[in-house]
């Protein structure tokens, strides 16, 4: 039952992605090209992902647990440090250079266009460069 509320919820990712057009590289790219073609539209769809997310943590968080883990995964962390300011601006770099940000390219390959799946072997050859660096810092549990 996991999986299938896992597959559920990647399709309604992915094709809000689709209907919002955050697809589309260019689109996203106008929307950090403030002095020139400037779209909007990225903001509004982040705003609508704010909201939903919002209201969304307000349910959640009122369950003792989620629906199929005994216990909810937080990170223990608040450390701000040199790592996570380099790795924030990485992927802000990388989305503002390529127009993808991973979660949207991974419906985009449906697009078929071989930029995406370059992007997406740049990110995998970057977490397995991180891996290398710095070694496994956490374990994912099933």
């Amino acid at each position: 039952m996991k999986m299938i509320f896992a597959l559920f919820t990647g399709l309604v990712f992915g094709i809000g992605i689709a209907i919002s057009g955050m697809m589309d590289p260019a689109k996203v790219l106008n929307f950090f090209d403030i002095a020139g073609t400037w779209d909007p539209s990225l903001a509004f769809v982040m705003g609508g992902a704010l909201l939903v997310t919002f209201i969304g943590y307000r349910v959640v968080w009122r369950r003792s647990a989620p629906m199929f883990s005994d216990g909810f995964q937080l990170p223990t962390s608040k450390t701000i440090d040199a790592r996570l300011i380099g790795g924030s601006a990485l992927f802000g770099i990388g989305w503002g250079v390529a127009g993808f940000c991973p979660g949207a390219a991974i419906p985009a390959l449906g697009t078929g266009r071989w930029e995406v799946a370059l992007f997406l072997v740049a990110v995998i050859a970057g977490f397995g460069l991180r891996r290398l660096l710095f070694g496994q810092v956490a374990k994912a549990t099933a």
